[in-house]
């Protein structure tokens, strides 16, 4: 028989702490909204310095060429609209993973395409402060899109919609 114990707050005693579990959804949320406004320096605060990106094709994209490629990868006058959605947080002790599923319309040559890319992201904690080592990108097949009612937040040509 399984037994599920209550802390005082109401959390199960082997949920991780609402500070990290808060933590994490900011840094999240900061990681995404820099990406949007292109926002290199409040990145770069928050990967690690051994910061490795794992794309759609499988290549690798390392600290330096992210954070140049942070710079410009986001343009409201091609990708109209952007929102993640389908957040999830799991805590190891110092390590963490927080996935989702950004969404996108990008415009090329005048034809709007809509798709959706999973991410893992990578998570240690040194010294007290979170930092992103590790993101993974996949593309979705139509099938596997999470559904609107997960989404977190919503951008349209670059600015932050009203909170879902």
């Amino acid at each position: 028989m399984s037994m599920n114990i209550q802390l005082a707050n109401n959390q199960p005693m082997n949920a991780p702490p609402m500070s990290s579990l808060a933590a994490l959804r900011r840094l999240n949320a900061t990681f995404i909204h820099n990406f949007v406004t292109n926002d290199v320096v409040s990145h770069s605060a928050i990967i690690h310095p051994r910061f490795v990106c794992i794309m759609p094709d499988g290549s690798r994209m390392y600290r330096a060429d992210y954070l140049a490629y942070w710079a410009t990868g986001f343009d409201p006058d091609v990708i109209t609209y952007w929102d993640y959605r389908d957040e999830r947080i799991e805590i190891f002790g110092d390590t963490a993973l927080v996935s989702a599923t950004t969404c996108y319309t990008r415009r090329k040559d005048g034809v709007a395409k809509s798709g959706m890319t999973f991410y893992t992201d990578t998570y240690v904690q040194e010294n007290g402060l979170w930092q992103c080592i590790q993101a993974q990108l996949t593309s979705l097949q139509p099938e596997y899109f999470p559904p609107d009612d997960t989404v977190i937040r919503r951008y349209h040509r670059g600015k932050l919609k009203e909170q879902v």
